[in-house]
């Protein structure tokens, strides 16, 4: 694939893999994206996971032909990105890495040498000059590992954005990059809002044509439309209006008060409704929902002085990804000591701007006269500004 006249594509396709990070599924595979600049000087920007290494070798000597690389830039040590760098260096044993400092520790501790003989450090607003290439790198701390840089080549515009606006899905494979653009934001990145915010001020001072990520399609039109989306979903707030249902049950009372809610949503106006059973659904799917709408139901079964297990576990997901600035309502059920609505607010407490609904349903064992009446007061609050 060609970028530019002088910068390539040479990443790889992984239709193997089932759960990236062993935990998110990805029906559509993943890509490992790896770039080459060709100019005076070669600069291969990144490796490819450990499985692929023959492959991404190979890309590289049929894209350079009789040519040496120079330079291997790193620009974050996960090892979906960086498990060739031996490989790489014991192919190419005359090119220098460039990465952070951090990074060459953590060099260290995966391969046992920090390539002290070999290597160049950079760091903020430092440069690598290629010929008419030169990249300028931006630390970017925290986006999503201590080490990480970018870098920017002020020849052809283009922003080496690292595993910034990634996306799960193979590049061979047609689908809506927001989806599962947002999907691995808050999955991956989402509790470091802050340090992406930080860059995103960085990135708003470049002349940015192109932006080349780690994971996804390289981005060449509307970039407005990302860095839009980038900036919603880093600073917590609402990208899309509707609520969100996120539910357990155990004997079905619960999902027909769940059904009932969102019949009276419809009613009232709501202009979208989304409801997830957490036993059943992808948590990661019901997250990302969550972090999507401005408001959200949880409803559930008291379990043990608790919460039903699903729920515990979604609302861990939400607070540990820093989960801010929404509406919640509540719905507990319990046949003789109803605690959920009181374990959710607890587990909420640490999150910032979190507004709870005026009206909480109580279901005691089943759906009554009462309790349709809180669910029907409970649909009119949430839509009352809809």
């Amino acid at each position: 694939m060609t970028i530019t006249n002088d910068i390539k594509y040479i990443g790889v396709n992984d239709h193997s893999i089932d759960l990236f990070e062993g935990q998110y599924a990805v029906p559509n595979g993943m890509a490992y994206n790896s770039y080459v600049i060709l100019d005076d000087k070669v600069a291969v920007m990144d490796t490819v996971d450990q499985n692929y290494g023959s492959q991404w070798l190979e890309n590289i000597r049929l894209t350079l032909a009789d040519r040496k690389p120079d330079y291997l830039v790193v620009h974050h040590m996960e090892p979906d990105h960086s498990a060739n760098i031996a490989n790489f260096l014991a192919a190419y044993p005359e090119a220098t890495v460039v990465s952070s400092a951090k990074a060459f520790t953590m060099m260290g501790q995966f391969f046992g040498t920090d390539y002290a003989d070999r290597r160049i450090v950079v760091g903020e607003g430092d440069t690598l000059c290629l010929g008419k290439h030169t990249l300028t790198f931006v630390t970017a701390p925290m986006v999503h590992w201590p080490e990480v840089i970018v870098s920017y080549d002020s020849c052809d515009k283009v922003l080496f954005s690292a595993d910034g606006f990634g996306k799960f899905g193979a590049l061979d494979v047609e689908e809506d990059w927001a989806c599962e653009a947002r999907r691995y934001y808050i999955g991956i990145v989402g509790k470091y809002g802050m340090p992406v915010q930080a860059l995103l001020k960085k990135a708003a001072g470049l002349d940015i044509a192109i932006i080349c990520p780690l994971h996804g399609p390289v981005l060449t039109e509307n970039l407005g439309y990302y860095l839009n989306l980038y900036d919603i979903w880093s600073s917590y707030g609402v990208e899309s209006e509707g609520v969100v249902i996120a539910y357990t049950s155990v004997y079905g009372h619960t999902k027909e008060a769940v059904k009932l809610l969102e019949e009276k949503l419809l009613e009232a106006g709501c202009p979208k409704v989304v409801v997830n059973d957490l036993a059943r659904c992808d948590m990661a799917e019901a997250v990302e929902d969550a972090f999507r709408y401005g408001k959200l139901v949880l409803a559930t079964t008291t379990y043990n002085t608790d919460v039903f297990p699903f729920m515990k576990t979604f609302l861990h997901h939400l607070t540990e990804r820093g989960f801010q600035n929404r509406t919640v309502g509540i719905m507990e059920n319990g046949t003789w000591a109803p605690t959920a609505a009181r374990v959710i607010r607890k587990e909420l407490e640490n999150s910032k701007n979190i507004t709870f609904t005026e009206t909480t349903v109580r279901i005691l064992s089943a759906l009554n006269s009462d309790s349709r009446a809180q669910v029907e007061a409970l649909a009119k609050e949430l839509c009352a500004d809809s």
